[in-house]
C-alpha cells in the first residue's frame, strides 16, 4: 500500500510541477523583472485557462491526500 502512493506521489508531484508551469503568468512577479510584463493583456480568460486551473487543483489535491495517506500509513 505504501509502494502504491509513493508511485501516485511521484506521479502526481511531476504532473503538478508541469501544470503550474503552463500557466500564464498574472504579472506582479519575478516574471516581470525578465520580460515577462510585456505580454498583452486580451481580457478574461479562456476555457482552456479556466480548465487547466481545474486540472491543476484536481491534481493538487490528490496529491495532498496522497501524502496524509503516506504519513497515517507510516506512522501506524
Amino acid at each position: 500500500m505504501i509502494l502504491a502512493f509513493s508511485i501516485v506521489l511521484t506521479i502526481t508531484s511531476l504532473l503538478l510541477m508541469l501544470l503550474v508551469l503552463l500557466h500564464k503568468g498574472r504579472g506582479g512577479g519575478l516574471s516581470d523583472m525578465f520580460g515577462g510584463g510585456m505580454t498583452s493583456g486580451l481580457g478574461g480568460s479562456s476555457v482552456a485557462e479556466r480548465n487547466l486551473d481545474r486540472l491543476t487543483v484536481g491534481v493538487g489535491i490528490i496529491w495532498a491526500l496522497s501524502i496524509v495517506a503516506l504519513g497515517l500509513l507510516m506512522k501506524s
